[in-house]
């Protein structure tokens, strides 16, 4: 199988994660949960043609097309397919994620001209939650979540607590830099002790390969590496570009996308200067900053 091929792992009975490689911009984590009568699928992809392949790998797992999407987030690599299931598909998300998908709209193809998404018609949930909501497919319990304002401000986690299983949406990256430009520093480390309190052996994350609960500790480890530096360079007047260009790494200089660190230093400034949790930044000025961050190259979708 090549490497960059998408693939089905089970890691429960009747419970697939579908694993997009290798996890970089537009390359997310999909999944479904199936009783082999009805199919409840959790987010889609960033292009028409990955939704369809998300789709047939449905088919080809010998379950029904869904009943149900549970969108984790707004952003276009985990909702532009949901057209592509719907209408037969009934879409869930939580209150915010609605909105913010529909006052983003086609944000992607703005973003990354050149990348054929193909024939996408934004497609918003049709029903929305505020705190939680569990629903049932056959025997298994899923338990949707908001964690407050973390990645975004409408996130859900999919938790499956008889199988031990949680779709962490992109509140984790497995072995990629968190992204907070829409979220939040704070939220963020809220909802990583939320996510340990589940006590789950399979992490299904946003982007990257399978993991365990150790992805929230690293998750964590950068997320308060990212608030030390901000306080630092933040008391010495830097902007976050400066603060950004002087840090050194470490343990997370592999980690994919390592330009989003000044795109987290953003954040975590407007947090330090007493800016609500989620509140809008300049993403213009996001994404000029982690161009320049990746050496002047500006950032690609891989999808």
């Amino acid at each position: 199988m090549p490497v960059d091929e998408p693939y089905l792992v089970q890691p429960a009975p009747g419970v697939y994660a579908y694993v997009q490689p290798d996890g970089g911009w537009c390359l997310n984590n999909a999944g479904f949960v199936s009783d082999g009568g009805r199919t409840l699928l959790v987010d889609t992809a960033a292009t028409e043609r990955r939704a369809l392949a998300l789709r047939e790998a449905v088919v080809t797992a010998g379950v029904p097309l869904p009943r149900t999407v549970v969108n984790t987030h707004h952003h276009g690599d985990h909702t532009y397919g949901n057209g592509v299931f719907a209408p037969e598909a009934l879409i869930l998300a939580h209150d915010n994620a609605r909105t913010e998908q529909l006052t983003a709209g086609h944000q992607l193809e703005m973003i990354w001209p050149a990348t054929d998404f193909g024939a996408i018609d934004i497609t918003a949930p049709d029903l929305t939650y505020s705190d939680r909501m569990t629903l049932h497919v056959g025997e298994t319990e899923v338990r949707v979540i908001h964690p407050g304002v973390a990645h975004t401000t409408g996130d859900s986690i999919v938790w499956l607590p008889r199988q031990g299983v949680v779709f962490t949406g992109d509140l984790v990256f497995a072995g990629g830099t968190p992204f907070l430009a829409m979220g939040s520093l704070a939220g963020s480390l809220r909802a990583l002790e939320l996510l340990g309190s589940l006590d789950a052996q399979t992490v299904v994350p946003g982007h990257g390969p399978l993991t365990d609960p150790s992805a929230h500790e690293a998750t964590e480890r950068y997320l308060r590496y990212v608030s030390e530096l901000a306080a630092e360079g933040h008391a010495k007047g830097l902007t976050p570009l400066e603060a950004a260009r002087r840090a050194d790494l470490g343990e997370f200089a592999a980690w994919r996308e390592s330009e989003r660190l000044v795109a987290n230093l953003h954040r975590a400034y407007a947090e330090l200067a007493g800016e609500p949790e989620g509140v809008a930044l300049d993403i213009l000025a996001v994404l000029r900053d982690m161009t320049v961050m990746n050496g002047g190259t500006p950032i690609l979708c891989h999808a």
